[in-house]
This record gives structure tokens, C-alpha cells and sequence, in this order.
């Protein structure tokens, strides 16, 4: 081969040799792509189906979105010509008359309580702030003897206290800070039973949850301090099953019933939980009588069966005992010694 011809034959071979390279290279991609379409699961494939989907109904979600902000506010703008007044929660509002009874919850009773009913009282007094905020005759609220623990549950668990409005939160006690003789103490385990609401007065309640621990604790603070105490006219209209102590949130939602009705029985069957089992007393004695009817010997029919059943089942009892002792025996003799 001349020296000539041998720069192209070296030419014609590198572009042969990069040819055959490229269609390598190709044929060794194919079998890769095909192994990664392969590698893909089914729910891998999935995931991809609905991001496509998904993608492709952008415009209509987005379109969708603008048609409900466009409904909505066509709705908004037809309550508010329908509604003169404009919104109902404000119309109500201006029918408000404030009372001028001043109604307080004694929290003064901080150490006799575990954290657990400081945690209850504090939801208690959270329930009082929110019904008489709505009240259509809401009363003068004060918080006094505020501190200790209720104070630190409250920081921690209730920040937005410090900007509740239309109450009185004061770290005094009470004494120091309403006149001794506008002082009237609730108290259950009082002689005083209250027939009408003085508005002039302040109604102390005791801001005290410690399950009957503590009995006639609020009636011996009151007569302590000299101040006149009364209870709520419980006995007169209503019969329960269970103690005639209430939660100092009944008896704040109580008062403010009464100051919007004027009936103490409606204001008592309005708020009393169910769980108290409370009756009308009329209907109570009515039923009593029924169950009590009188016999020839003058003993009640329903005690006297009671007493019959009693031993009858007396009877049948010593009859087992005695069944059993002879079979315990007549088996302990059969046994081999």
C-alpha cells in the first residue's frame, strides 16, 4: 500500500470505528430502558397516572375555586339586604339591658383544692364569662381573690383571659373591694332561704370544687366575715336524687335566668343537668303519696312485702347453707382415711 492512499484508508477506518461504536452504544441503552420500564411498579405507575391527572385539571380546580368565592359572596350580599338590621348577632346585641346586680365568684379557696379541680373550676369560670357575655341581662362579674394555681392554669392554658371584657378580675378578696352590707353569700348550707333578686346587691358564690370535702366551708366564711348569706330557693320548686350542692356555673347561669324569665322554677329546670334527676316538687309529693297507700295494720303495703320478700329470701337461703353442709359431710366421709 503507497504512503498516499494511507492517510484516508486510516480516515475511512476511525469513522467505521465510531460508527460501530454509536450502534453499541444504542443497542446497549435499549435493553436499559426497557429493564427500567420493567423496574416500575404498578403502584409507582399509578402515583405517576394521577400526578398527570392531576396536572392536567389545574385550570379547573382553579376555575372551580373562583366560582365558589363568586357564590359565596352573592350570598353574603343577599343576607345583608334581606336583614335591614344587618347581622343578627348585633341586632341582639342592642336589645341588651345590663343589670346592675354584681355577681362574684370567691376565688379565695385556692389551697384547698388539688390541681384537677383547679382545672374544673377554671372551665367553670370560662362557662360563666361566655353566658353572661351572650345574656340578654348580663350582670355586673367579678373574679376576686385571683392567684395561686387558678392564675397559673389560666396563663398557661388560657392566655386570652387577660382580654376578656365586661368582668372584673381582681387579686383582693371581695370584703375589700364591695361595701359589707351589699354583701350576700350563697351558700346550700344556709338557714336563709332567697325569695327575689336584689340588683343592688352583690351575690357572692364560692369559687370552691372539692367534692363535699369541706362542708358548710362558704357558710362559716360568710358568718366569719359577718356578711349575710342566703340559698337559692332549690327545696321550694325542685326534687332531686342527688345533693342540692351545684356547680358554681349553674348557679351563675341560674341567676341569669331568673333575671330574664322571673320564675325560679323555669330558671331551674332551664339549667339543671339531667344527671341531677330533678322533679318538680309537686309532682315529687304527688308520686309519694301514690306509692305509700296505707293498710288495715298501719304499716305502707310496700314496706311490709319488703319485709315478706325479705324472709322468703331469708328462708331459701338457709335451706342451700344447709344442703350444702350435709353434702360437704357425706363427701368428706366417703373419702379413705
Amino acid at each position: 500500500m503507497s504512503s498516499e492512499t494511507l492517510p484516508a484508508f486510516i480516515e475511512t477506518s476511525n469513522v467505521e470505528r465510531k460508527q460501530i461504536l454509536d450502534e453499541n452504544k444504542e443497542e446497549s441503552q435499549k435493553p436499559e430502558s426497557s429493564k427500567a420500564c420493567e423496574s416500575i411498579s404498578k403502584r409507582q405507575m399509578k402515583k405517576l397516572i394521577k400526578q398527570k391527572q392531576w396536572e392536567e385539571q389545574r385550570e379547573l380546580r382553579k376555575q372551580k375555586r373562583k366560582e365558589k368565592r363568586k357564590r359565596k359572596k352573592l350570598e353574603r350580599q343577599s343576607q345583608l339586604e334581606s336583614n335591614s338590621d344587618g347581622n343578627d348577632r348585633k341586632r341582639i346585641r342592642r336589645d341588651v339591658v345590663h343589670s346592675t346586680l354584681r355577681l362574684v365568684i370567691d376565688c379565695s379557696f385556692d389551697d384547698l383544692m388539688v390541681l384537677k379541680d383547679i382545672k374544673k373550676l377554671h372551665k367553670q369560670i370560662q362557662r360563666c364569662y361566655a353566658e353572661n357575655r351572650r345574656a340578654l341581662h348580663p350582670v355586673q362579674f367579678y373574679l376576686t381573690s385571683h392567684g395561686g394555681q387558678l392564675k397559673k392554669n389560666m396563663d398557661e392554658n388560657d392566655k386570652g383571659w387577660v382580654n376578656w371584657k365586661d368582668i372584673h378580675i381582681k387579686p383582693e378578696h371581695y370584703s375589700d373591694l364591695i361595701k359589707k352590707d351589699d354583701l350576700i353569700y350563697l351558700t346550700s348550707d344556709s338557714p336563709n332561704v332567697l325569695k327575689e333578686l336584689d340588683e343592688s346587691k352583690a351575690y357572692v358564690i364560692g369559687g370552691l370544687v372539692d367534692h363535699n370535702h369541706h362542708k358548710g366551708l362558704t357558710y362559716k366564711q360568710a358568718s366569719d366575715y359577718g356578711i349575710e348569706h342566703a340559698q337559692l330557693p332549690l327545696g321550694n320548686f325542685v326534687k332531686m336524687n342527688s345533693r342540692k350542692v351545684l356547680a358554681v356555673n349553674h348557679v351563675f347561669e341560674i341567676i341569669l335566668e331568673y333575671l330574664q324569665k322571673r320564675d325560679w322554677q323555669e330558671a331551674f329546670f332551664t339549667i339543671l343537668p339531667q344527671r341531677k334527676g330533678a322533679v318538680p316538687t309537686e309532682k315529687a309529693c304527688k308520686d309519694s303519696s301514690l306509692d305509700k297507700k296505707p293498710v288495715e295494720d298501719g304499716t305502707d303495703s310496700d314496706s311490709s312485702e319488703e319485709e315478706n320478700s325479705r324472709n322468703e329470701l331469708t328462708s331459701v337461703h338457709e335451706e342451700e347453707k344447709h344442703e350444702k353442709e350435709n353434702i360437704t359431710e357425706s363427701i368428706v366421709k366417703s373419702v379413705p382415711h
